[in-house]
């Protein structure tokens, strides 16, 4: 966690941070709450800078792992760095969907800025494109700028409420292949987005998702990979709000509270194994539509770019009313799971081209919440 002596040497950002009788540091403590960044974000720190952060880091990021680290200039200005210890290495080999978080925190820095009225000015991998994998170097420098010529991006209005919906869907409620084309304003310059609500195409993906997910459940590395950063009931997740949270309604409709633990959910033999894996089938299965994305490239840069796109078409179904749940496994590139990687690019990449980068099943389920998130002060480096 960032020292008291360190911000107050980031200029405007200590006075916000500790002025005020210490307000803010007052939110911060043991008793706060898993989901509060989510209204901390609205209520805004007075610092452009963090003003500006405070919705970036409600990004969507594989397995939310949350792992930016942010350095603060002596300007308008910013450096986004990647927490190497929030890699998953088992699921995500290459650090391709680590890179494409990146890419949605990237892209709400640029719509919060644009809401106060500036320009975010955003180079990618000012030291260089880091391959094979990500390593120290920053990610992205960002400089806001005041510019009266920006406009508001509409899709921002509804960042609060943007909701990743893991509960099965409503069967009997079919997805309108009318509004799909409205998801394909999420795309940026270089990134395609594609739907697709027609049933044959739809029972092939659901096979494919319901696949893939039992390959990665049932490969002990991919795993306990995930089994290793769940949170388990309200007291752990508030206290470690990040990685994969089973506090909420998602854990209350598989009805195994009680009995999960990291060895139940590891252990073949166990209620909380198969349940575990019958709960996710079913919501793969109960796709009504689905949307993906393809790059002609995979270089990082398109991958950030790949993550920009993403976000906003989920932001874009989420204002449509669609329950939106990304299915990655298919496109996971570990050795188990080669053979639905190669279908997945031969469905749904066969007039694209390139590679497909993200892969979302799309219908209508009863709300959820938000996920949890860090705060923003634990994510600030020290200078």
């Amino acid at each position: 966690m960032i020292s008291r002596r360190a911000l107050l040497t980031t200029g405007t950002a200590s006075v916000v941070l500790f002025g005020l009788g210490g307000t803010w540091w007052a939110t911060t403590g043991p008793s706060r709450t898993a989901r509060e960044p989510w209204s901390a974000a609205s209520a805004g720190f007075g610092d452009t800078r963090l003003d500006v952060l405070a919705y970036a880091i409600l990004a969507p990021n594989p397995h939310n792992m949350q792992p930016w680290r942010i350095g603060l200039g002596k300007r308008l200005d910013f450096t986004i760095y990647c927490d190497l210890d929030r890699l998953l290495p088992e699921t995500d080999p290459p650090n391709r969907q680590i890179t494409i978080g990146f890419g949605c925190f990237l892209e709400l820095c640029r719509q919060a800025a644009a809401e106060s009225g500036y320009r975010a000015d955003i180079t990618y991998f000012p030291e260089g494109e880091p391959q094979p994998l990500l390593d120290g170097r920053p990610i992205a420098h960002v400089e806001l700028v005041d510019d009266a010529s920006v406009r508001p991006d509409p899709l921002f209005s509804t960042v609060l409420a943007r909701r990743t919906n893991r509960l099965p869907y409503d069967a009997s409620r079919p997805v309108d292949p009318g509004i799909l084309p409205e998801l394909q304003g999420g795309a940026v310059d270089g990134v395609k987005v594609l739907a697709t609500a027609d049933a044959a195409l739809v029972d092939e993906l659901r096979t494919l998702t319901t696949d893939a997910w039992r390959v990665e459940w049932d490969t002990a590395s991919t795993r306990r990979e995930s089994i290793e950063v769940m949170h388990i009931g309200k007291a752990e997740v508030n206290a470690q709000p990040y990685g994969l949270s089973m506090d909420d309604r998602l854990t209350s409709t598989i009805g195994l509270l009680g009995l999960m633990s990291p060895e139940a959910l590891d252990d073949p033999d166990s209620s909380a194994y198969r349940e575990s894996f019958k709960f996710y089938a079913r919501a793969c299965r109960s796709s009504m539509a689905f949307v993906w994305s393809t790059t002609p490239t995979n270089t990082r840069r398109a991958q950030l770019e790949a993550g920009r796109a993403w976000v906003r078409t989920q932001l874009a179904a989420n204002a449509l009313g669609l329950s939106f749940h990304p299915l990655s496994q298919a496109l996971q590139e570990f050795p188990e799971m080669d053979e639905y990687y190669k279908r997945a690019h031969e469905l749904l990449a066969r007039n694209a081209g390139g590679t497909v980068q993200m892969l979302a099943r799309l219908g209508y389920a009863p709300d959820v919440g938000p996920a949890p998130r860090q705060a923003l002060e634990s994510k600030l480096l020290p200078v």
